[in-house]
């Protein structure tokens, strides 16, 4: 992630609904199977098909998410989360590992009453501090004093990464701000590698004084004098804000931001309350976030404000998010593609509008909206697609269990046409699915516009995804909020170094071994990973129920002989052996590998959750192969070399792991903000240059009954693949990204790592074997491979190729790869035994000639071609893909 991307990408009483459009006509639910199918008319290419939704008749989504009073008072005080488990095989209990504490106070947090001995051990000072409390650096927080100041040096003291660095992973820093109400005048600038954290049990509110001047509260990426951005907005990395309160009140109503939120990936909103001027007058906007490469945002409130949240990033997973009287709820001004998933719009003028760039420059790629309800809102998502407008693929649109009530227009077109009609009644009422897009199935291999509904009697996704309410299951980060400081066991003080040189591999499986699975009835313990780089040479075994929190993202860095030998590979982390069960949680970690580890397997998880407790999970926890201090794996000795011949022999210095993460057959879990990256270019190094290594698979899922839920998920720079889902069920995922090595087709994507039948491994040489002038496009990694798996889906997934052989020319002509989806397998889903019941949603890929592949009952291959009519701007989009 260099200059590899661009800034922007030029690119009746029984009926619920009463319907609009140019036909006018009504229809029930067709009692078929789930179904792709076209109603074309006389000079149109895209037609719409509305449909009366009839509760009693409808099974698939009977719960009703939300209470329906109507009533929703602003709530500073940190909600009560409550975390959802999956039914089926993880059952319906939603009992905690941890109970609160019934005399919790806001002076409990463990965070704040804890002796931190976290350090950057490649830091030049010995001295420099990774957790910073802002009462330390003079800051108040009694909401009459300017704590601006106090603030930013708390944020930027030590020697960090600020204007003109762009990026530096040595100098971390966690900074705390208790209960309090902290008045700013200036935006509050949040450093590279930074983590802003408030106390949740009373979230500290930061007070835009009445003369604040600048661009926003919080400002991510701040602009110079001349429109220069501190970081490139594309590899602006690692950041993290939670639990605070934004209140721009007491500004003037036609001025103010809360955050400026220009990112990249491994970076988060958590828990954060947004208050705006409500009115006519009001121009405020609660986040505003203009560029980047993102990224995850969950449990988000929205008060008032012109716009509560204005998005414009290039892939992006948003989870619960409320919003309240604000004039627009969300309005997204760019993308390729973004989830909004279980969003809760209440008395807006617009829920959701994406009419950006008008009919006929379409700004906005594809929207997903899951899981979501609107009240008391008129026109609940605006779009400006037509049967004319341009690019052809833009504006694409999926509703997935979408509930209204009160909303004139659920879909609102170009010159106030009605595409889907409204509920003005004020009943709740469910819009099970409707796509606004292009399509493709077995049935319709070229292609057409989709209208798809769930039929009345099978709903496609399985119980074994959703939570009680009929939702697909997400768990909020875990954050402890009420267990004593006492019961968080510091890894530091219990024999490990963590400087980045000793051996921790006995202290920290011995700290597992005596906190880890803990016997039902007893007091549990958290394992605290004080801030460090602990180096590890042979594979940690975590038993069940452990549960393990890192500062500023700790890492565990393998090293050594025993992880570099590729014909007996192992994990460096082993969560559970197979067919254990138990509770693992893990937050703040962060994985990596020093100098050469052919056989490092960074993570196996084959953990599964019980019945009749939470799931399983990752928040926050990214794994990073190169490009930073200490891997050994940087500009100095792994830099690019476009120029020569590369092969077989390559240097064996450069190559980094076996793979990133292996999801065993017996395993479950949900992954929440993950980063799994094989660096491209030196995060470190002054020129941040670009680099080459070499990783041989990113993600391999053999979870044979699942459930394995991926939310912000991304894979990148792997050899063979960066997804492959083998031989498995039950799969959610939901932002996914990945991007092809850039030094591919040299060496091509067999080399240095030869296919493994035991892994499942694709075999280029033979699959490419008649490609010939195209077998250098043919033979790259995979962006998402699905072999012999059922019930796959996808709500939205990024895939890139930038490069052939680090040279961009071959985006324009979609010729950087040949293919980037390839969908193996006859195996049937028990959901729907006609079908494999694989959805993929909201598909965009860049430089490739075929999106997807896939072999068709008469064995031919059916290939979704970019350029059939799926261009959109610098992306290529499909709506759905439904096998």
């Amino acid at each position: 992630m260099n200059e590899r991307r661009s800034s922007g990408h030029s690119d009746s009483s029984s009926s619920r609904f009463q319907n609009g459009g140019a036909s006018g006509k009504q229809a029930g639910v067709i009692n078929t199977r789930v179904r792709i199918y076209t109603l074309l008319t006389v000079g149109s290419i895209i037609c719409y098909m509305y449909y009366i939704f009839q509760s009693s008749s409808f099974h698939g989504y009977r719960f009703w998410v939300y209470d329906g009073t109507g009533q929703h008072p602003i709530d500073d005080t940190a909600p009560d989360v409550a975390t959802t488990t999956a039914e089926g095989d993880v059952t319906t209990a939603t009992t905690s590992a941890f109970e609160a504490a019934p005399t919790a106070s806001a002076s409990t947090f463990w965070l704040a009453n804890m002796e931190h001995r976290g350090a950057a051990p490649y830091h030049s000072d010995g001295d420099y501090k990774v957790f910073r409390n802002v009462l330390d650096y003079g800051a108040k927080g009694d909401g009459i004093a300017d704590d601006t100041d106090a603030i930013n040096l708390a944020i930027s003291s030590g020697s960090r990464c600020g204007q003109g660095c762009d990026s530096s992973t040595v100098s971390p820093a966690l900074v705390y701000f208790p209960s309090g109400r902290y008045r700013v005048s200036a935006p509050i600038v949040a450093m590279y590698y930074t983590q802003l954290v408030g106390n949740p049990l009373d979230k500290p509110v930061l007070l835009a004084a009445k003369s604040f001047k600048g661009m926003a509260v919080i400002d991510t990426d701040p602009y110079g004098p001349f429109g220069q951005n501190w970081y490139i907005n594309q590899n602006n990395f690692f950041r993290a804000i939670r639990n605070f309160v934004i209140d721009l009140t007491e500004m003037d109503p036609a001025e103010g931001t809360g955050i400026h939120h220009q990112v990249a990936q491994a970076t988060s909103i958590y828990n954060v309350v947004f208050k705006m001027h409500e009115g006519a007058a009001t121009k405020q906007k609660g986040i505003f976030m203009d560029n980047g490469s993102g990224g995850f945002l969950s449990s988000l409130k929205f008060y008032g404000g012109e716009v509560g949240a204005y998005f414009g990033n290039q892939q992006f997973t948003t989870i619960d998010l409320e919003f309240h009287n604000c004039k627009t709820a969300i309005f997204v001004n760019w993308d390729w593609v973004w989830l909004l998933k279980s969003i809760k719009i209440y008395n807006c003028g617009i829920g959701v509008d994406i009419t950006s760039g008008g009919p006929n420059k379409l700004g906005v790629g594809s929207v997903l909206l899951l899981d979501s309800y609107i009240e008391n809102t008129p026109t609940g998502i605006r779009t400006f697609r037509t049967a004319d407008s341009t690019p052809p693929a833009g504006g694409t649109l999926v509703l997935q269990n979408l509930i209204i009530s009160g909303v004139d227009t659920a879909v609102l077109g170009w010159n106030d046409e009605k595409l889907f009609g409204g509920d003005e009644e004020g009943r709740n009422t469910t819009i099970p699915f409707w796509g606004h897009g292009k399509g493709y199935s077995n049935e319709i291999r070229n292609g057409s516009d989709i209208n798809v509904i769930a039929d009345d009697t099978i709903d496609a996704i399985p119980i074994a995804l959703k939570d009680r309410a009929g939702k697909i299951l997400e768990r909020p980060r875990p954050l402890y909020r009420h267990i004593p400081a006492h019961r968080f066991v510091s890894v530091k003080a219990n024999g490990a170094v963590g400087d980045g040189k000793a051996d921790d591999t006995a202290a920290i499986q011995k700290i597992l071994n005596t906190h880890g699975n803990t016997p039902a009835g007893q007091e549990k313990a958290i394992i605290f990973f004080d801030h460090g780089v602990y180096r590890v040479s042979q594979s940690i075994y975590v038993p069940p129920n452990t549960y393990i929190v890192g500062e500023m993202w700790s890492v565990i860095m393998s090293y050594g002989d025993v992880f570099n030998d590729a014909e007996n590979p192992k994990p460096v982390f082993q969560v559970g052996k197979p067919g254990e069960e138990g509770i693992v949680e893990m937050s703040d970690l962060l994985f990596q590998t020093q100098g050469p580890a052919a056989g490092a397997i960074l993570m196996e998880w084959n953990i599964r959750s019980p019945q009749g407790q939470n799931v399983s999970g990752m928040w926050d926890v990214h794994f990073r192969i190169g490009g930073s201090h200490g891997t050994q794996l940087g500009s100095d000795n792994c830099r690019k070399t476009p120029d020569s011949k590369v092969h077989a022999g390559l240097d064996s210095a450069c190559i980094s792991a076996f793979m990133l993460l292996h999801i065993g057959k017996t395993a479950s879990l949900v992954m929440e903000n993950m980063w799994l990256w094989t660096s491209d270019h030196d995060l470190d190094a002054d020129g941040h240059d670009q680099i080459s290594i070499y990783t041989s698979r990113g993600l391999l899922c053999e979870a044979e009954t699942g459930p394995v839920w991926m939310y912000g998920h991304a894979v990148e720079h792997n050899v063979l693949y960066n997804y492959q889902l083998s031989d498995t069920k039950n799969i959610f995922m939901g932002v996914i990204q990945t991007e092809t090595p850039y030094f591919q087709s040299n060496p091509k994507a067999h080399e240095p790592f030869p296919p493994l039948e035991a892994w499942r491994d694709p075999d280029f040489t033979v699959s490419c074997a008649n490609e010939k002038d195209k077998s250098p496009l043919c033979e790259k990694s995979w962006g998402l491979r699905i072999l012999n798996s059922t019930d796959i889906f996808a709500f939205g997934a990024g895939l890139y190729s930038f490069f052939e052989n680090y040279d961009t020319a071959c985006i324009e002509k979609r010729a950087c790869q040949q293919t980037m989806v390839e969908i193996q397998g006859t195996k049937r889903s028990d959901m729907v035994p006609s079908r494999s019941n694989i959805w993929l949603m909201g598909l965009n890929t860049i430089g490739t000639e075929n999106m997807a592949a896939w072999a068709g009952a008469d064995g031919e291959t059916v290939h979704i071609k970019a350029t059939d009519g799926n261009r959109n701007g610098f992306s290529d989009t499909v709506g759905l893909i439904m096998l």
